[in-house]
């Protein structure tokens, strides 16, 4: 695996957590290669609160809050402050503000990549994206 550091957008951890159809191949792949370099891997706090909300369709309150500790403590979390808020509302390249804090943790963080399912929410990216066959290819 090449070292590279990534930020995983909330897509990809859905596509794992309740294996969304033919995406779910790709997000395992991609988990089981993350947990080789997990200290070069993050996500952003916001995605922790979205994946809360989101999941209630799919999980329990307990078993939730047990995937979404583990997965806190998979990967390095990048939290959001004045400074990220600041930005991402200021930046007018982004239609959907979510992806814009995925952006400002991901440059925190000095990601080499940002892997999502969603290229084109990411146009204004200042970190390159890739989709997650397209990562796979990389380090494999």
């Amino acid at each position: 695996m090449k070292n590279m550091r990534i930020l995983i957008d909330t897509n990809v951890i859905m596509d794992f957590i309740v294996k969304r159809g033919s995406f779910s191949d790709d997000a395992e792949t991609i988990f089981n290669l993350c947990m080789e370099k997990r200290e070069q891997v993050c996500i952003g706090a916001h995605t922790i609160t979205n994946l809360f909300y989101i999941l209630r369709n799919y999980l329990t309150i307990e078993e939730r809050r047990d995937v979404l500790l583990r997965l806190c403590r998979m990967f390095t979390v990048v939290g959001i402050d004045m400074d990220k808020l600041e930005s991402a509302l200021q930046n007018t390249d982004f239609k959907d503000f979510e992806d814009c804090l995925q952006v400002e943790c991901g440059k925190d963080f000095e990601a080499d990549f940002i892997i999502t399912r969603n290229k084109k929410d990411f146009t204004g990216s200042v970190i390159p994206i890739l989709e997650p066959g397209e990562l796979i290819e990389r380090w494999q």
